[in-house]
């Protein structure tokens, strides 16, 4: 179920998204100041491109106050806006029955989206 909900996700705009995170994240890694901002838009556009199947979990490994810091500066240089399309498309797509599951996907990148320091993607066991 998983592999054909990819699929449709691809098909209906999950290419679009996957490729703008890409390209953002090409774009910030081209400073040094930008390439831990760069990293997570990667984590996000490979994420964007296939999120049945996986989940958004918190990294414990993690560096916690310098992840905190990132975090802070990710909200405020994007990250809201970033989350509140994630929010609108949601909402958009539970309107309807057949698109309720795409719906949670943006949710989950939403959440993704807020913060991104800490956390990993791994697929669901």
């Amino acid at each position: 179920m998983s592999c054909l909900g990819n699929v449709i996700w691809i098909l209906f705009g999950g290419f679009a998204i996957a490729l703008e995170y890409m390209v953002s994240g090409f774009l910030m890694c081209c400073t040094i100041i930008g390439i831990p901002f760069g990293i997570q838009a990667f984590k996000m556009g490979i994420f964007a491109l296939m999120p049945f199947g996986q989940e958004v979990v918190v990294d414990h490994a993690s560096t916690g106050c310098l992840s905190a810091i990132m975090n802070i500066l990710w909200f405020f240089i994007g990250g809201v806006w970033i989350a509140l399309t994630h929010l609108l498309l949601g909402i958009l797509f539970c309107i309807t029955i057949i698109g309720f599951p795409f719906g949670i996907q943006h949710f989950k990148l939403m959440g993704l989206a807020l913060t991104p320091f800490g956390r990993s993607v791994q697929p669901i066991p």
